[in-house]
């Protein structure tokens, strides 16, 4: 929920509204009903959401590396790609 005053962009936005949003965006594009202008601030909108939730994305992969280290300091999914060739 956006606190008043606030717009989207203002607040940090968790992954799943991020994702949310997206998809909003995106049946908004698809019915075709926005003036090109709209539709050129919802793309807007859109990439940078698309590019945020791939930042959330890739932080969280880098946290889940650092919390599931082999004893040996090399990653374990250094380990599971050796397992499974």
């Amino acid at each position: 929920t956006l606190k008043k005053g606030k717009s989207m962009s203002d607040q940090e936005l968790t992954f799943a509204q991020t994702i949310k949003r997206i998809e909003e965006i995106v049946a908004l594009l698809e019915r075709g009903d926005a003036q090109l202008e709209q539709s050129l601030a919802l793309f807007e909108e859109g990439t940078a959401l698309i590019r945020s939730a791939g930042r959330m994305l890739d932080n969280a992969e880098q946290k889940v590396v650092r919390l599931v280290k082999s004893e040996d300091g090399t990653p374990a999914e250094a380990d599971f790609l050796e397992e499974s060739v």
